[in-house]
């Protein structure tokens, strides 16, 4: 987890600072300019490993950077006196004309204009050449440039860029180092410095959106398993993080399959392959049109078009939509739905889409029937839940934990420590995991005690004697999962079992897996108090004897 890295947060800090230093403090307009910055550098860097991978084998490689561009000039600098020399005119019109002439797209580029001097010409190319640039990358209709029309680069003080350039070069020499050395390579980038830089603001989860830890999602990931062209979707999908690791546990998978030799064990304990082993045109293609993803924050859009983008995805499905409204059709259209959508508010009751028949406005129900109603017949969803949507006497959460029961094949319930989402809350939640269309005959409980860094607001790595990594039960978790067996995995006592499906029908649809657990009792055994008086007794004759033996000793 890069956010255990300190020189990483102390250069994150630094960022963060230098934002607040220049002018522009409002926390997420800071972090979205950061943002662009960080997408411009990754974007020059996945190009030029593409350009050397094609170089190196021989295939033909047409660089987002080729080409020309028509520069930004500003037309106050040659200034034209109707009433003045002709000839002097007439050289100012030819040196107007000779700035507007096309130049090579190559100085798009973040290691042409990281060194640009002076500090005003940087921002000026930056701000009117590179920045539209990037706004028009994927075309006219692509969901990317859609979300990126009304984006404004807002950096105005030359200094300012010049020294978040200079921090975000840290950044990523930093994240190298941290991938060779600390097992990264597959971390969400991104999602990573976002998170450090939320972590730094009050107003982080303040609406119930706290970004899930990324061990947490490679979990679901393994637990699911997604397979290559599959639909795969998120309705509150914030900075893409399920969507992403979804994509890396397919592209693993296909390197487990191709060359296995290549995979490595993450820091989790996750095992994960690299991307080039298995990332052809042809595969590319489909993951093209694998991912979907929804959210009511165009920032959260912004951020996660540009996520998965950085990660390969060159034109990822995210849209600016609200899933639980009106707005929103895309009933029975997905494989596998991973959400970790919000814990907390209400939407208004005139608002919600007619599809969803729980008769409340708690979105943390109605966002759980949406992902039903997403999925096709056979599809899977893996769904993190507080906690009170297992127990909930109310007559919707009653409602709905019947219909996964009764309308789908509940898979599993994995309660999480209350600490999993700290810095930013404490709350308790669970996994849930289930099939729709299937037949609930068995559901498998298991209570997850450690995930494998410290239930704090620190969330630091848990390491055993002699410096290994400890996962906690994360791969614990994954091995009983999918080795599990109603005949046999019936100990009540133990930390995983199975519970019919009339025992929760007979409950209420109670899922909180305390309701099923047996608690076992040790017994002590204890002396005769009679006993006890004597050695006491004892004790104290013993006592006496060394404190008159003292005395005496003194006198």
């Amino acid at each position: 987890m890069l956010q255990n890295n300190a020189n990483l947060k102390s250069t994150i800090n630094s960022l963060w600072n230098t934002f607040w230093s220049g002018g522009i403090s409002n926390p997420l307009t800071a972090i979205e300019q950061i943002t662009y910055l960080l997408f411009m550098k990754r974007l020059d860097d996945m190009e030029s490993k593409r350009e050397k991978d094609a170089e190196f084998t021989g295939d033909s490689y047409t660089s987002r950077f080729s080409g020309n561009y028509i520069p930004y000039v500003d037309e106050a600098r040659f200034p034209i006196d109707v009433s003045g020399n002709p000839t002097e005119n007439q050289e100012i019109q030819i040196a107007l004309q000779n700035a507007k002439r096309p130049r090579d797209k190559s100085e798009l580029r973040w290691s042409f204009f990281k060194t640009m001097a002076p500090a005003e010409k940087m921002l000026e190319h930056v701000r009117f050449n590179v920045f539209p640039f990037i706004r028009a990358l994927n075309g006219g209709t692509s969901p990317f440039t859609k979300h990126m029309a009304n984006a404004v680069f807002i950096i105005e003080k030359p200094l300012l860029l010049v020294e978040a350039i200079k921090q975000i070069e840290l950044i990523f020499l930093e994240i190298e180092k941290d991938a060779n050395e600390g097992g990264h390579s597959f971390q969400d980038i991104q999602g990573d410095v976002y998170e450090m830089l939320l972590s730094e603001i009050a107003t982080a989860g303040k609406n119930g959106q706290f970004r899930t830890p990324r061990h947490i999602i490679k979990l679901m990931a393994d637990l699911v398993e997604p397979k290559l062209g599959k639909r795969i979707a998120d309705p509150a999908c914030g900075t893409g993080g399920f969507l992403l690791g979804a994509y890396q546990f397919i592209l693993s998978d296909l390197v487990r399959q191709k060359a296995p030799s290549k995979l490595i064990t993450d820091n989790d304990g996750f095992e994960r392959g690299t991307l080039s082993a298995v990332l052809t045109e042809e595969v590319k293609h489909i993951l093209e049109d694998s991912f979907f993803g929804y959210d009511i924050d165009i920032t959260m859009v912004r951020l996660g078009l540009m996520n998965l983008m950085m990660h390969g995805i060159d034109n990822p499905h995210i849209d600016y939509k609200d899933t639980l409204s009106k707005t929103y059709n895309e009933d029975a259209q997905y494989d596998l739905v991973m959400a970790n959508p919000p814990f907390t508010g209400s939407i208004d009751k005139g608002d919600i889409n007619e599809s969803l028949k729980l008769q409340t406005t708690k979105t943390e129900l109605l966002f759980v029937e949406r992902i039903f109603t997403m999925l096709k017949m056979g599809g899977v969803a893996a769904i993190i839940v507080p906690q009170g949507v297992l127990f909930g006497a109310g007559k919707a959460f009653t409602q709905l934990r019947r219909k996964m029961v009764e309308e789908a094949e509940l898979n599993a319930v994995i309660t999480m420590p209350s600490g999993v989402f700290k810095p930013y809350a404490g709350v308790s939640t669970s996994i849930l995991i289930f099939t729709k269309g299937g037949i609930t005959e068995n559901t498998w409980f298991y209570e997850m005690k450690d995930d494998g860094y410290e239930l704090n607001d620190r969330r630091a790595e848990k390491f055993k004697e002699g410096g290994a990594r400890y996962f906690g039960d994360l791969q614990d978790i994954i091995a009983k999962y999918r080795g599990r067996n109603p005949e046999t995995d019936n100990d009540r006592t133990a930390q995983s079992f199975f519970v019919p499906k009339k025992d929760i029908e007979e409950n209420n649809y109670d899922l909180s897996m305390n309701k099923y657990q047996e608690q076992v009792f040790k017994e002590n055994d204890y002396k005769d108090p009679a006993l006890i008086f004597e050695e006491l007794e004892k004790l104290e004759e013993t006592i006496q004897a060394e404190l008159k033996t003292l005395k005496d000793m003194i006198a």
